[in-house]
């Protein structure tokens, strides 16, 4: 087979929307449990409560977007009118959040995360759906999704620095939320469009079948589909609790300032742009699921480094999160390029193209990992550690059920995940193969 490589522009013009989708996501959990607790006056049970129920209540939306999603059929193509649409929630759901006022209750908070995570599954699984058409071999679409990945973490570390810049220039505890609200509703709809403008679509088989609800539990009788979506929960749930806790473990485990845990924040997403392209690299080479393994392993030595750094040392912790981040970027590019390939097999055995579908369920695993560890950690630490999240002066039981949940608990669930993708059955060779039988389908 011959492998056509895309061009750097179009898989920058592809990856754009990740600069405006990255802020719904890791910075409202990182950023919003904070700002209605601590500044708005919310109880922190309350601010996870409603973290989890949105995200989880949100789970049962992608499964029917997906089947909708794949018999769509307009001129611009399945899943680029659904990236557009779902744009103007986003919007509306970061003027409510960012721009929310003391006094608001937990009605309001779910109403707004309703919003946000709706819109954001319509978009996001409209853009990693398209993605996995763009091309149909196995390295290639690793360098789609290390693109896709890439631009996320561009958009993370833009929106990351608003609080600092926003801060030095007007001191203040809500501005840097508000900074991101407004950078929300400006490069929302800027950088979807470079996508929907100016890049194609494929266009679906005219004749094959398309998927239904019901083809739900088929697809999870795929060991590959099965082990992609195990290992994708637990590396979300990890990736979650460390995300919602970190300015915590930074401000009252590790004694640094808030100004430096908002650095710390913005290293760390620094260390996964860096780590993106080599993991793109290393997939090329040992094969993604082992990639993703690696990844897994490399992620419980960097909290290791986070552990073992002195109280309030600056340059370490500066060092410590750089290192930390670098396997950051490896779970979400590898685990939807593999999803691709899995798209391939069911494809080959099935006759139908369920691909909407498939990432509706990989969309719905990261969020019942985000859902769950917002709702775990928050719930547990102010139940049974007794942390307070507006106290600079938690008890030591409190400091280690900080660390339990930041540190402990992570590291158990990067070893399972790792554990799952043992002899993960779809590699390379066997990918090749089943492209060769779908192309012989398709000339006969």
């Amino acid at each position: 087979m011959t492998q056509v490589r895309l061009t750097r522009r179009n898989l920058a013009l592809f990856a754009a929307p990740c600069l405006g989708l990255a802020g719904i996501g890791l910075p409202l959990t990182v950023y919003l449990p904070s700002f209605y607790s601590a500044q708005l006056g919310m109880d922190l049970s309350a601010v996870g409560v409603a973290f989890m129920v949105v995200r989880l209540f949100d789970i049962g939306l992608d499964p029917l977007l997906g089947v909708v999603m794949d018999r769509t059929r307009t001129p611009i193509g399945r899943f680029k009118p659904w990236l557009a649409g779902g744009i103007p929630l986003l919007m509306l759901a970061s003027a409510m959040l960012c721009f929310a006022r003391p006094g608001v209750g937990s009605a309001y908070l779910i109403a707004g995360l309703g919003l946000a995570y709706g819109g954001w599954s319509i978009c996001v699984l409209a853009q990693t759906a398209w993605g996995s058409l763009l091309s149909p071999h196995y390295n290639e679409r690793s360098r789609i999704y290390g693109w896709w990945q890439a631009f996320n973490l561009i958009g993370l570390l833009l929106i990351l620095l608003l609080p600092i810049a926003a801060n030095r220039a007007d001191p203040g505890p809500t501005t840097g939320v508000r900074a991101m609200g407004a950078y929300l509703i400006l490069m929302l709809p800027l950088s979807a469009a470079l996508a929907v403008l100016f890049v194609k679509e494929p266009e679906p088989s005219s004749t094959a079948p398309v998927a239904r609800l019901s083809d739900w539990p088929k697809l999870m009788a795929s060991s590959s589909v099965r082990r992609i979506l195990l290992a994708d929960l637990m590396i979300g749930l990890a990736f979650g609790m460390d995300g919602a806790l970190f300015l915590f473990f930074f401000t009252k485990a590790k004694g640094f300032t808030a100004a430096f845990s908002n650095v710390g924040l913005l290293l760390y997403f620094l260390g996964g742009l860096i780590g993106g392209p080599l993991w793109t690299l290393v997939a090329k080479r040992t094969g993604k699921h082992v990639a993703l393994a690696a990844a897994c392993l490399s992620s419980i030595a960097g909290l290791l480094v986070l552990y073992v750094i002195p109280n309030g040392n600056i340059a370490w912790g500066a060092i410590a999160s750089v290192i930390s981040g670098l396997p950051y970027a490896a779970s979400n590019q590898l685990a939807r390029s593999l999803m691709a390939d899995a798209g391939d097999e069911e494809r080959l055995k099935s006759g139908v193209d369920r691909t909407g579908l498939l990432y509706a369920i990989l969309t719905g695993t990261a969020k019942v990992g985000a859902a769950l560890a917002v709702g775990i950690t928050f719930v547990g630490l102010d139940k049974l550690a007794g942390f307070d999240a507006a106290s600079d002066h938690n008890s030591p039981r409190a400091i280690m059920g900080l660390h339990a949940f930041f540190l402990g608990l992570p590291a158990l669930l990067f070893i399972l995940a790792a554990l799952v993708l043992i002899r993960y059955p779809l590699t390379r060779q066997r990918h090749d193969e089943i492209r060769e039988a779908l192309e012989r389908q398709s000339a006969s």
